[in-house]
């Protein structure tokens, strides 16, 4: 049986012939390249070069340097655990707070969304080097939904701590408003674990 490995996420597909699309990051058929047993590139004979071009090496700027390092530290899984881990606390205290009448609740789930907010740079900023650098930047759907997801959370947010400023009693129990800022939250919940959920599939997918 060969084996295709995507040049993308590094799933391997063992078939006669390569996937149409991968089944962990969508990446078409032409981003599968044939692999040997040890999971090394198997060239063909067209592609051997009996004399390799002579290359200039480009010194890295303070970018790829950069770059570099969140890849080496895993910064960006490193990151996204704290609103990952700090997102569903917040909410629940929000709906405390809504149902129950709980104020301390109240206070407790914004001061937590603050926290997110402030994380939120670090996450899609390291996220943005992963996709470019270790990903090549592919626009599959994979990579545009959890996009859109993280841009949804930043979105949800900002419109939750920025209302909570201007409108202290937004998340009172007796709030006209109270069940707009609960819905709000859940949405920011769920594009948060959609956006977890495709990243754990990255990481864990190719592993089969």
């Amino acid at each position: 049986m060969r084996r295709w490995k995507c040049k993308v996420c590094g799933y391997i597909h063992e078939a006669d012939e390569a996937p149409e699309k991968c089944p962990v990051c969508n990446a078409d058929k032409i981003h599968f390249v044939e692999v040997d047993d040890k999971g090394d590139e198997i060239a063909l004979i067209s592609e051997i070069v009996v004399e390799a071009p002579v290359q200039v090496v480009k010194p890295k700027t303070f970018r790829d340097r950069l770059a570099a390092l969140v890849l080496k530290l895993h910064l960006h899984p490193i990151s996204v655990h704290f609103p990952n881990g700090v997102l569903p606390v917040a909410v629940i205290f929000v709906a405390l707070a809504i149902l129950l009448g709980l104020t301390t609740f109240k206070e407790a789930a914004f001061y937590n969304m603050v926290f997110v907010l402030l994380t939120m740079p670090l996450v899609m900023g390291t996220g943005y080097v992963e996709w470019q650098k270790r990903y090549k930047g592919a626009k599959t759907a994979l990579f545009m939904t959890k996009i859109f997801c993280s841009l949804a959370v930043l979105i949800c947010l900002l419109i939750l701590v920025v209302w909570r400023l201007v409108d202290p009693t937004v998340a009172d129990a007796g709030s006209v408003n109270r069940m707009i800022y609960l819905g709000i939250s859940l949405a920011m919940l769920a594009a948060a674990g959609i956006a977890g959920h495709l990243g754990g599939k990255l990481v864990f997918g190719s592993r089969g």
